[in-house]
């Protein structure tokens, strides 16, 4: 068995090697995307959720209470003008019918037999066989019961008019967009059954909150899309609300659509354009900005050293992807415009060039 014997130069080699600090890796040179900072004229917008209203929705009701025992439409359904809807239980209705046509046909009997009474007691008059005070008292009696043949007509067309009113028919032609009542349930006067959006002018209803709602007038044009569809349409703001909603806050806004045909209950994008166009301004792409310690950052390019340097802006607006500068920037300037998570003060950095550009 061979031993081999380390001398003790050898180890204060190995020694010192061991304690000897790693070699410093010079950080290399990252490239940026930047961008030059420039003022441009900005059309500031504003986009809300919409909804597709018909201009005119009615909440049908009986006139009068009782038990629903026949509904005669659907959820979507088309109806016309005078078409059934719903009938409400008649029996008490009929019945009471019956009693004024009775108390009509009674007093219609008494009316004619005053006026018998009157028209003999007249010619007994007329011969001085009996006083003018006994012919005023038969004229009484006629008058009053001419008066209760009057009221028991009245009475019995009124109660016609109840009957009627337990068949609810639709007023114009329309489609069923709510049912609010269910056969079998006894309604009050009034309550609604069924819920009818007229044929015709179609609208976009949407909310404005309260710090926006000065720059809404009515007339003002606006750009409405639907959901799943690019093809913007045009409306006009014609109704704006005089008080804010107690629960959310704000204004309802609604606006004309062009188009008369659009779906109802389709959900819209709503974009108010403000003209004319606001002054200058400097945006960036939201992809330039962080977020650091509660304020918003970017990174300028100081072009002598080719370094960053963090800088503090104030945000105005957000349009979409960009976002517009209120201060802390100026005309000039270039700013990285991607990738400013990873990088850091005072570094180093050159200008990225895309494959196949001059630099």
């Amino acid at each position: 068995m061979v031993r081999f014997f380390a001398t003790p130069p050898l180890l204060l080699a190995v020694s010192l090697v061991a304690c000897s600090p790693p070699p410093q890796l010079k950080e290399p040179v990252r490239a940026v995307k930047v961008l030059q900072i420039g003022a441009r004229d900005l059309t500031f917008s504003t986009s809300y959720a919409g909804e597709v209203k018909a201009r005119v929705e009615s909440r049908l009701g009986f006139r009068v209470g009782g038990k629903l025992v026949a509904r005669r439409v659907e959820l979507g359904q088309q109806v016309r003008a005078g078409q059934l809807l719903a009938e409400m239980d008649p029996q008490d209705y009929r019945l009471s019918v019956e009693e004024a046509k009775a108390q009509l046909s009674a007093a219609q009997t008494n009316r004619d037999l005053a006026a018998a009474d009157f028209k003999r007691f007249k010619e007994l008059r007329d011969k001085e066989f009996i006083s003018s005070a006994e012919l005023e008292r038969r004229d009484s009696q006629y008058k009053a019961a001419q008066a209760q043949f009057e009221q028991a007509q009245a009475q019995y067309a009124a109660r016609g008019n109840q009957l009627s009113y337990s068949q609810l028919a639709a007023d114009k032609a329309g489609v069923i967009t709510g049912i609010d009542a269910e056969v079998g349930q006894v309604l009050s006067a009034g309550m609604p059954v069924v819920r009818l959006a007229h044929h015709g002018q179609r609208d976009v209803l949407f909310a404005v909150p309260e710090d926006k709602v000065a720059a809404v007038r009515s007339g003002d044009g606006v750009e409405v899309k639907l959901w799943g569809s690019s093809t913007p349409l045009a409306a006009k703001i014609y109704e704006i609300a005089a008080s804010a909603d107690p629960v959310t806050r704000t204004f309802a806004v609604r606006a004309a659509l062009s188009d008369p045909q659009v779906a109802l209950g389709s959900t819209a994008t709503v974009t108010l354009i403000n003209s004319p166009p606001a002054s200058q301004a400097i945006t960036l792409p939201t992809t330039a900005i962080r977020q650091e310690g509660g304020k918003t950052m970017v990174w300028v390019l100081e072009p002598g050293s080719m370094t960053l340097r963090s800088q503090t802006i104030e945000v105005n607006a957000i349009q979409g992807n960009e976002v517009v500068v209120k201060s802390g920037l100026q005309t000039g300037q270039q700013v990285v415009a991607a990738g400013v998570h990873v990088l850091s003060p005072g570094q180093k950095v050159s200008i990225y060039q895309a494959p196949g550009t001059n630099p």
